[in-house]
């Protein structure tokens, strides 16, 4: 199997036996070791990859979903969580596999790596609504960056979709059946610009600082970078973390949501950020930090700065009293605010900047924006609708993370 998404981690015919041990240091349980031997280092598990839960329009019947992610942190033992947040009713799936895609824009997979995931030893699995379920180990190791091709069969109707909008990555449909274990693309048709049902990627990794999740809106979300290429900001971050010492390296589970508020109100997409700090970022696994960007949303639907400061100091100590480290990024500039909400703009970041609520806060306003006119994005930076950064804009923002503050 290919190393960039999955390889034995076992070899021996005492494959299981290690593969179980392991399991057993993760959970705390004592394993002893061969004499003279180095102990094991204990594992914890952490989110390698994750969408925040939204609503599709639409409803299916009797299809294959093929949703194509790109992970952060490697480990073994992979579990994929699915969600039926958005469902009014249960939801099932007649199979679930994961393979290596043949490319970031292909349903095809790579022959070989196609294998079946199970849910309490069960090849197929059902959702009550508003569940999520989390699936068994699948006893393989996932390299760090590793492209992951997960498909869903769903067996009848889901009248109301659990899906992420706005994925910046194509996910292909079948025509109808059960086409899971099916490598090939030639049943499956159909673009779409939505991850559907699955919400999260987990692993078994070395204790280190976990997983950081951020709360963000489409900037996060990377609307505006090229599609199926991984240029988000957090995709950029994650790969300047990789080159870190092996213990120094975390995860990122990317939490935006296109349209999202900080605040409630104002006819966010989704539910507020300080709503999702519980249901996107706590229930994921092996989440150490908080990392805040958003806020424009908010501005521009007419909040005002001392709303939206409490907002974000209402993340800060809700994040803090549960254990996390909280960083948070300046609010980036565009041109669609009228001068009083640019206004506000300026006083949250200002906010931002001189705050001792955030463990460390990153100035991703001055890193984008135009010297000659501080309330337009730079022309490099602008992908064009003068709101969202090109994939050079995303880069600078993912640059001017100092790595070392993220390490509280």
């Amino acid at each position: 199997m290919r190393l960039t998404a999955f390889a034995r981690p076992y070899v021996a015919t005492g494959s299981m036996i290690a593969v179980a041990a392991a399991m057993l240091v993760a959970s705390g349980a004592v394993a002893g070791s061969q004499a003279g031997a180095a102990p094991a280092r204990p594992l914890s598990t952490v989110t390698t990859w994750a969408s925040a839960d939204d609503k599709a329009g639409g409803s299916l019947t009797d299809v294959t979903l093929r949703d194509l992610v790109h992970t952060t942190i490697g480990g073994t033992n992979p579990r994929f969580r699915l969600s039926n947040y958005s469902g009014t009713g249960p939801v099932t799936f007649s199979s679930v596999y994961v393979g290596t895609p043949t490319a970031t824009d292909s349903a095809a997979i790579v022959p070989g790596t196609n294998q079946q995931i199970t849910f309490g030893g069960q090849t197929s699995v059902t959702i009550p609504a508003g569940a999520v379920v989390l699936s068994d180990p699948l006893p393989e190791t996932l390299a760090p960056g590793a492209d992951l091709s997960v498909s869903l069969a769903l067996e009848g109707t889901a009248s109301v979709l659990t899906a992420h909008n706005r994925s910046m990555q194509y996910t292909f449909k079948s025509g109808s059946g059960d086409w899971a274990a099916d490598v090939s693309a030639d049943h499956f048709g159909t673009q779409d610009a939505n991850w559907f049902f699955l919400d999260g990627v987990s692993v078994e990794a070395p204790t280190h600082q976990g997983t950081m999740a951020v709360l963000g809106d489409s900037i996060t979300d990377g609307v505006g970078s090229t599609i199926n290429a991984n240029r988000r900001w957090t995709d950029d971050l994650a790969r300047r973390i990789a080159h870190l010492p092996a213990l120094k390296q975390f995860g990122i589970a990317n939490e935006g949501i296109s349209g999202n508020h900080v605040a409630s109100g104002g006819g966010a997409a989704g539910l507020p950020g300080q709503t999702r700090l519980v249901r996107d970022v706590l229930t994921q696994p092996g989440i150490g930090s908080v990392f805040l960007f958003e806020g424009i949303n908010d501005i521009s639907g007419g909040i005002s700065a001392d709303a939206l400061i409490a907002a974000d100091q209402q993340i800060a100590a809700q994040a803090h009293a549960m254990g996390k480290c909280v960083y948070a990024g300046t609010i980036t500039p565009t041109s669609i605010l009228t001068p009083a909400q640019e206004a506000v703009r300026n006083q949250v970041n200002q906010y931002l900047r001189t705050s001792s609520d955030f463990d460390a806060v990153f100035d991703f306003d001055a890193a984008v924006r135009d010297p000659a006119d501080p309330t337009r994005l730079a022309t490099l930076y602008d992908s064009g609708d003068h709101i969202h950064p090109s994939d050079a804009g995303y880069l600078a923002i993912a640059n001017s993370v100092d790595l070392s503050d993220l390490a509280c």
